[in-house]
């Protein structure tokens, strides 16, 4: 009885609380819908071969497959292969010319210093309109409003080890928000409590008639208020799961949650690495913010600061990483524990008291030391150091469905969840001014700036620039990059206050508060 309920949660820890994966839908559509004449208009963007999404393809296949920036970059050539210069690391932003982002939106990027071969940051902007799911016949559902919805969207994906899951996450994560919007497009318009089931029709698979069955108990008779806002957030955590279940059954039972769309993609057309993915959603008058990893947004709202996410990592995470290693003992093989010590144990302290934590206690304690603890922790490590088994610096994202521990055969995904914690502003309760933002960021923008100085930067920026300057947005948006990448001095990127600079990519949206002028 206790391993039935100790393998229960586990599955519950592992998938960050979720349900059990389900099947994709059939109708998963092979490209964003394009919006109808009343829906506002796409950005543009350069002729892209079939099926590439919002990617730039570059010359040649294997170019594709190794760079590619996006195409609202509209990068010619020459402009890819400064994108690529690890020494110049030039800012690229959208050119001037040509239709702008939705909102004015300000997009800047910047490579990193060699870290990596390329650019594994990935960014999209899109507007997308959802229309309702058809019947099984085929024919649209009836419709008390006869209209769809549209939605805008902005994702910033770091990657890791390759950029393979960064492209493809960038490509088709706003289309799996599109596909689990399909049902709520009328439920969302009507002001009324959303139903607790949706209706099915008779003669159609899944209708069965249950008038035979017993009625509520008294003790079940309350029925709990489900809101519009709540599904949407639903919406979006069903989407980030379906980017990236695993999808094999054996996978499934020992670790459920994970990137089901990328692990077909992976078998099939070998998938590079993993992704932190931070992703923006406004829909009827709210901005709903999705963040798995390290990225990170803030609101700057007339000098205040409102974070909008928060990062997770081995430190930020440990008491669920900590409790699925005690639950879970195999997952850690002989070579980890599960407990956490303030520095590695020697051999020589067998016996001795020492300071302890577990997946329980958020203070430390003493205990004797045996020899299971002589193990390497599954947590170590601190602040940008910090490692789960002593690999990845990260525990939410997408892939990374190879990663195994250093000369060991040990996975690492059953720690890592795909999952977002996704927070919600509502743009209708405040009136905002132009200089009102909401600032994304990956992680080499928040490396070497705090929230205080990009605060600082975005009131020095947008001072400089008329309220209706359009280009505002992308010059506050290279300003940040620029303030954390640095300058070249002494074979190094350096910033202002002699600090090393950002090594890192850096890629940062700046999307207006003003919106489309209208929020309701």
């Amino acid at each position: 009885m206790l391993t039935r309920v100790r393998s229960a949660v586990a599955h519950l820890v592992s998938s960050g609380g979720a349900p059990p994966p389900r099947p994709k839908s059939p109708d998963l559509p092979s490209a964003t819908a394009a919006p109808p004449a009343a829906a506002p208009e796409a950005p543009k963007s350069p002729p892209a071969r079939p099926g590439s999404g919002s990617r730039a393809p570059a010359k040649t296949a294997e170019a594709r497959a190794s760079f590619s920036r996006p195409t609202f970059l509209q990068l010619s050539p020459g402009g890819l292969r400064r994108a690529d210069d690890h020494a110049g690391r030039a800012v690229q932003s959208p050119p001037d010319t040509g239709r702008r982002l939705p909102w004015s939106t300000g997009y800047a990027e910047v490579i990193n210093a060699g870290k990596s071969r390329h650019n594994e940051d990935q960014a999209c902007c899109e507007v997308v309109y959802v229309e309702g799911r058809r019947s099984i016949s085929g024919a649209p559902r009836e419709s008390s409003r006869g209209q769809g919805l549209c939605f805008y969207y902005w994702g910033l994906f770091d990657g890791h080890a390759g950029g393979g899951a960064a492209e493809m996450a960038c490509r088709l994560l706003h289309r799996h928000v599109q596909e689990q919007l399909k049902d709520l497009v009328d439920i969302l318009q009507d002001p009324s409590p959303p139903p607790l089931c949706l209706p099915s029709t008779p003669g159609t698979p899944g209708f069965s008639d249950r008038s035979h069955l017993v009625g509520p108990q008294p003790c079940w008779s309350l029925q709990k208020e489900v809101s519009h806002e709540s599904l949407v957030i639903g919406a979006i955590e069903n989407a980030f799961q379906l980017m990236g279940e695993e999808g094999t059954v054996t996978l499934s039972v020992v670790w459920p949650g994970q990137d089901e769309q990328m692990a077909r993609e992976r078998r099939g057309h070998q998938v590079e690495g993993g992704c932190c993915a931070l992703v923006v959603v406004y829909l009827l008058g709210k901005v709903y913010v999705a963040n798995a990893g390290d990225s990170r947004a803030i609101i700057v709202r007339n000098g205040e600061i409102i974070p909008m996410s928060r990062e997770f990592t081995p430190e930020t995470e440990r008491q669920r990483l900590q409790l699925l290693g005690f639950l879970k003992p195999e997952l850690l093989g002989s070579e980890f524990t599960h407990l956490e010590f303030p520095r590695r144990i020697q051999p020589k302290e067998l016996g001795q008291r020492m300071l302890y934590r577990d997946q329980n206690m958020t203070g430390w304690a003493y205990k004797k030391i045996e020899l299971e603890d002589l193990r390497f922790p599954l947590v170590s490590g601190e602040g940008k150091k910090a490692r789960v088994m002593a690999t990845i610096g990260v525990t939410r994202g997408l892939g990374d469905h190879n990663l195994k521990v250093c000369s060991s055969t040990l996975p690492i995904k059953p720690f890592l969840s795909c999952f977002p914690e996704v927070q919600v502003y509502d743009l209708t309760q405040y009136e905002h001014c132009p200089d009102d933002v909401l600032v994304l960021g990956t992680d080499g923008l928040w490396d070497v700036t705090n929230d205080c100085e990009v605060a600082a930067t975005v009131d020095r920026v947008l001072s400089a620039y008329e309220p209706n300057d359009p280009s505002r947005y992308t010059a506050l948006a290279q300003a940040l990059v620029l303030g954390a990448r640095g300058t070249p001095r002494d074979r190094g990127w350096h910033l202002p206050n002699n600090k090393l600079g950002s090594g890192d990519d850096i890629s940062v949206f700046v999307i207006p508060l003003g919106g489309p002028g209208s929020y309701s």
